[in-house]
């Protein structure tokens, strides 16, 4: 647990030092340069600014969505989202084991989305603190009481909708990548429901040995598995 732990924490650390280094501006700073953009698809003034924020939370996890699932259908990129799925376990920690290279081109995608939206950023500011919630919340190793996981699944991916999305069966990881809510999966008809108490492996097969440290998760998409 520790090791697993600390390998996480290293490569999350690694990630954000190189997506500082790389970009030298977050997802709110994006929103607060384009902010006057004649362009942006929310920055209209006859839109009240309440339902600016508002879609800017949902239109953003739409991109959250639809990445997710383009770093499933692309060789390459499927490389290297799945050393986030070769985790042997799930738990929070979960949430922050992804590649470098994943993170910096998710955030190439979002501040790209967020230039063509102009939102305003304290609908960003609300996006981001909600998605990151949610994440480490889905990515817990917990299951929620019946009525409450049935109350609350109607509006945000719970702990038993995402690990349906962890399980080492393929048609089930290609299921459930909503990241905030679960509207997406529903729309777009990827969603599978939770069954709470189901117990089931997640990870991945063929890699389930040796992909505990540091040097797997940084080396894992570049290494030949012949």
């Amino acid at each position: 647990m520790g090791r697993r732990w600390g390998g996480h924490a290293f490569v999350y650390g690694v990630s954000a030092v190189a997506s500082s280094v790389a970009f030298r501006i977050g997802a709110v700073g994006m929103a607060a340069i384009v902010a006057k953009s004649r362009f942006g698809l929310l920055n209209r003034p006859w839109m009240p600014w309440i339902l600016r924020a508002a879609f800017t939370v949902v239109l953003l996890d739409l991109i959250r969505y639809l990445t997710h699932r383009v770093f499933h259908a692309v060789g390459f990129l499927w490389r290297i989202h799945e050393v986030h799925h070769s985790d042997p376990d799930y738990d929070v920690s979960t949430a922050v084991r992804f590649h470098p290279f994943e993170v910096m081109l998710d955030q190439v995608i979002f501040l790209a989305g967020i230039a063509m939206l102009a939102p305003p950023p304290a609908g960003v500011f609300t996006s981001e603190l909600l998605s990151t919630a949610v994440n480490l919340f889905s990515h817990a190793n917990a299951s929620l009481p019946g009525w409450v996981e049935r109350l609350l699944s109607r509006a945000i991916v719970t702990p038993d909708i995402h690990r349906v999305h962890h399980s080492e069966e393929i048609s089930e990881q290609s299921r459930n990548f909503g990241q905030t809510f679960p509207w997406w999966d529903w729309l777009f008809g990827t969603f599978q429901p939770g069954e709470r108490g189901r117990v089931f492996p997640t990870g991945v097969k063929e890699l389930r040995d040796g992909n505990l440290g540091v040097r797997y998760m940084l080396r894992a998409p570049f290494e030949s598995r012949r």
